[in-house]
């Protein structure tokens, strides 16, 4: 990537999002969480029954993938963003419990880009067909919850320069919108 590209550390500090806008290409380093449809659910009922979570979500990372096995003498399989409406229904319950940023691909519906703006988070996409590639800014993977799952287990992992565009931003910006304004005015 260019210089013009942010490196970013996830759990991600709130003054960070402020730099965070529409079309921004970042390099995160720390730790994020998979989690896709069946976690998300699962989150949602422990939220309800105002349980304990696996993990704390305050300023945290999701990424919507579900890793395929690692071969031997590598960490992770292949890990391709997930398309993200599909936890649309749960993010605004998730950005307002403390849920910072999201990792996907695809456009989000309008309650849940009204919700990062709310909330002051920020939706990231990640190049989809390129998870041989992701997978090689994942150093360490951990299993935190919901093992029956499989590879829709919540896992914990250490990335250094996991690459990722800045989609939706805590102020409204939508790279999808722009694409499509662009296209209309003919460039």
């Amino acid at each position: 990537m260019e210089e013009d590209t942010l490196h970013i550390n996830s759990p991600i500090e709130p003054d960070i999002i402020d730099k965070l806008t529409a079309g921004t290409r970042v390099l995160i380093s720390g730790i994020i969480y998979t989690a896709r449809d069946a976690a998300h659910k699962r989150i949602i009922d422990s939220l309800d029954r105002a349980e304990g979570l696996p993990f704390d979500l305050a300023g945290q990372t999701i990424y919507y993938a579900g890793p395929s096995p690692a071969r031997p003498g590598q960490v992770i399989g292949s890990v391709g963003p997930t398309t993200s409406s599909r936890m649309d229904v749960f993010t605004p319950r998730l950005l307002a419990a403390g849920l910072r940023a999201m990792i996907g691909k695809g456009n989000r519906s309008a309650a849940v880009r009204a919700a990062i703006v709310q909330c002051h988070g920020v939706y990231l996409v990640a190049v989809g067909g390129a998870a041989a590639l992701i997978a090689r800014s994942i150093k360490q993977v951990d299993v935190v919850a919901y093992d029956d799952l499989g590879p829709e287990a919540i896992r914990r992992l250490t990335v250094e320069n996991f690459p990722a565009i800045v989609a939706n931003d805590a102020f409204g910006g939508d790279l999808f919108e722009q694409g499509k304004a662009e296209y209309r005015r003919g460039r």
